[in-house]
């Protein structure tokens, strides 16, 4: 099972500190009892709240660390991207697993996949079982529908404010976090009803 979803920042932004990143999108899976420990468990829903902000903020920094040490490995520039030039922004993407070990930020053992696109990360948060190639689809899938529907690259874009488009990409893609196979034949309804809820 998928325990959440982020987009977050992979990229220095004025307003934050050298190793900073900031969450702008989070959509968390399950029940909330997986992701805190029995002393947690019995905390207020205002602290639960602060606890889980701060749980997604740790893995957004962890993959804004490995996203930027991969840029660094290959040597690659940033280069902007055009509007309508999000496929190409897409390929040459920067990917990676991350483990995420348990208590740190989570109790139980996780894994981050992960997809820098420009200044943006795009991460899934999994249960240690799940078929990461699977997922892998699912976050690229996922990730494309946003880049090219949302147009999250383009100057302005303002992912807080299209939150609702997100959510329902996520129910159509990863209902209620879970992980699909899917063949030719449902791929292509699901994408067909997904383009005919973003023309809206």
């Amino acid at each position: 099972m998928v325990r959440c979803f982020l987009i977050h920042t992979v990229c220095p932004v004025s307003a934050l500190g050298a190793g900073e990143s900031r969450v702008l999108y989070c959509r968390v899976f399950g029940p909330d009892e997986s992701l805190f420990t029995d002393q947690e468990r019995e905390f207020s829903p205002e602290e639960r709240r602060v606890l889980q902000r701060e749980q997604t903020a740790v893995v957004a920094r962890q993959v804004r660390s490995a996203a930027s040490l991969s840029r660094g490995a290959a040597g690659r520039l940033l280069m902007e991207a055009l509007p309508g030039e999000e496929a190409l922004a897409l390929q040459e993407a920067d990917s990676g697993v991350l483990r995420l070990r348990a208590g740190d930020p989570f109790p139980e053992e996780m894994s981050a996949l992960w997809l820098g696109v420009q200044s943006l990360g795009f991460t899934l948060v999994c249960e240690p079982h799940e078929n990461l190639l699977l997922a892998e689809g699912t976050l690229r899938t996922l990730t494309r529908h946003c880049l090219e529907h949302l147009h999250l690259l383009g100057p302005g874009s303002e992912v807080l404010l299209r939150s609702d488009r997100i959510d329902a990409l996520l129910s159509c893609l990863l209902p209620h976090g879970q992980l699909l196979f899917l063949n030719h034949r449902f791929a292509h309804s699901l994408e067909k009803e997904v383009a005919a809820y973003m023309t809206k």
